[in-house]
């Protein structure tokens, strides 16, 4: 049997350490944050049962998962679940608003600023940071708890000054960025399925 070169078998196994890797991640997600998880679920439900709405934030990767994850409470999430829009909300997608922030007021403040225009009472603000340390996540933290909203954080690493600010910090168990993320949009799914089957199931 022909020997494969070098640059492929550094691959396959690259392919499989990484996959093994991420599944690890999630083993410990399952043994260390199920309860975090579980009361990021009552509280979104209350907000919805309440008719309060989500405000959703993060940069970069983060930013993207904030879209995806409003996107699936105000579309659906389960093809088999028939019901209404859920009112989420990214504070990522308006690049005028982000960029008039940013260049007025400072990008540290751009998602403050939202959260104080659109943020009420009752309402949820989640915030996804890898690190916990950005300043402009931990800013609208700052100020949706003067606005009497109850904040969540998706955080990773040893969940930096957000875990700190935040009421509920659910903390990815890796230092891996990578890993922190695949953690982030799963812990996600799994929250909104669960608030879907509960109120609408």
């Amino acid at each position: 049997m022909a020997h494969l070169p070098l640059t492929i078998v550094y691959r396959q196994t690259f392919i499989q350490d990484s996959l093994k890797a991420s599944a690890e991640v999630k083993t410990q997600i399952a043994e260390k944050c199920s309860g975090d998880i579980s009361k990021a679920i009552d509280i979104i439900i209350k907000a919805f049962n309440q008719k309060k709405k989500i405000l959703l934030c993060g940069n970069g990767g983060s930013a993207a998962d904030a879209q995806h994850l409003a996107t699936e409470f105000v579309i659906r999430l389960s093809p088999t679940i028939k019901r209404p829009g859920l009112p989420a909300f990214a504070l990522t997608t308006d690049t005028s608003n982000l960029t008039a922030g940013a260049n007025d007021i400072g990008y540290d403040n751009v998602f403050a600023r939202s959260v104080e225009a659109l943020g009420n009472e009752g309402d949820v603000l989640i915030g996804i940071s890898t690190s916990g340390n950005s300043a402009s996540v931990n800013n609208a933290f700052i100020k949706a708890h003067e606005k009497k909203m109850t904040t969540i954080a998706l955080l990773g690493k040893d969940g930096g000054k957000s875990k700190d600010i935040a009421d509920l910090a659910i903390i990815v168990p890796s230092d891996d960025t990578q890993r922190i993320q695949e953690g982030h949009i799963t812990i996600g799914h799994i929250i909104f399925q669960e608030v879907e089957q509960e109120l609408f199931g």
